[in-house]
């Protein structure tokens, strides 16, 4: 997949753009020479956030960049939406904490799947999650 775009943006606007965006990171994590267990973790990872950016964000873009470094190949995603925003970002990554219907464990599990996290969120201009994992040797 050499002539793959290294940086792609794909909308969340509907529950069918949330699975070609799994699709689309599971295609990159496969090119990349990721693990299944990688690719598990990441596209996991990855419709979690996407679901929340549908959900609570009511839609947005995820891009999803491919990266190189000396240690090896990485793949960044970034979620972003003009949502409510997270009022307390903390509190939003404790395992069991929703404003939803859900488990509670969405934030804090992806964050556990992948190898760097940050979360920019203000309260009514909406948030910009940032998820990297890195291609284990």
């Amino acid at each position: 997949m050499a002539d793959a775009p290294a940086l792609e943006t794909m909308p969340l606007r509907t529950s069918q753009d949330v699975v070609r965006a799994r699709q689309r990171v599971r295609d990159a994590a496969v090119a990349m020479g990721f693990s299944l267990v990688e690719q598990t973790k990441l596209v996991t990872a990855a419709s979690e956030l996407a679901r929340n950016t549908l959900d609570y964000g009511r839609g947005g873009d995820m891009t999803l960049d491919r990266l190189e470094s000396q240690g090896g190949p990485g793949i960044r995603l970034v979620f972003t939406d003009e949502g409510p925003g997270i009022p307390d970002v903390e509190l939003a990554l404790r395992d069991g904490y929703t404003t939803g219907r859900g488990l509670g464990m969405g934030l804090g599990g992806a964050r556990r799947l992948v190898g760097e996290m940050t979360i920019d969120s203000t309260p009514g201009s909406g948030t910009r999650i940032t998820v990297t994992k890195w291609k284990r040797g």
